[in-house]
């Protein structure tokens, strides 16, 4: 059992990020016996949730003329459009029913504001929101934090990243995460990890 000042962050673990799913990632359903057994190895277990209104602004849906996986510039800047996925109370939206979702002290929805995207479970995209789960973790005391889940190049990796320049000790389970991977977009995320210290194993 890991000491009370480490905490595990289980991303996005949901229907459309999973076989099947609106977004699905590649075996993305593959990592969830593995997560269940890893929880029971923390005091301190938090969950992230895609939680999109509908017609949010990063659905390519809502750009008359593009298509899911291209780029536009926001106000906060560029933004990859995506399928409609994880709409609040949608099926698409829910856990991944073989998810241990008991073992959650608390679970996170982000990216509910319809005019900002959200992947990390610290900030939305703006880089200026806070979801408030910095202040919950400095609260309980914990400083070292693993992640696992879905999709490693971007929801894990905006995590992963705003938490080590927040001082956490940051780990990613790699064999516990699954990857979109366009454009060679897990190498640059796992690159960017690295560099600010994420152990990646």
């Amino acid at each position: 059992m890991h000491s009370d000042t480490h905490a595990l962050i289980v991303i996005d673990v949901q229907n459309d990020f999973c076989p099947g799913g609106a977004l699905a990632v590649p075996e993305g359903d593959v990592i969830i016996p593995g997560i269940n057994t890893l929880m029971t190895e923390f005091q301190a277990v938090i969950l992230t949730q895609d939680w999109h209104p509908p017609a949010h602004s990063s659905f390519a849906s809502e750009h008359e003329g593009t298509k899911p996986l291209e780029m536009i510039e926001m106000p906060y800047g560029l933004q990859v459009l995506w399928p409609d996925h994880c709409v609040q109370g949608s099926k698409g939206a829910e856990f991944h029913p073989d998810l241990n979702t008991d073992r959650a002290d608390m679970i996170i929805r982000k990216g509910f504001d319809p005019a900002i995207d959200s992947y990390s479970a610290f900030f939305e995209n703006d880089k200026k929101t806070p979801t408030g789960l910095h202040g919950y973790l400095q609260t309980r005391g914990i400083s070292q934090l693993t992640m696992v889940g879905l999709a490693t190049d971007f929801c894990v990796n905006f995590s992963a990243t705003d938490a080590a320049r927040l001082g956490y000790e940051v780990r990613v389970d790699m064999a516990l995460c699954r990857a979109i991977d366009f454009d060679g977009s897990l190498k640059v995320a796992m690159n960017g990890m690295a560099e600010l210290g994420v152990t990646l194993n």
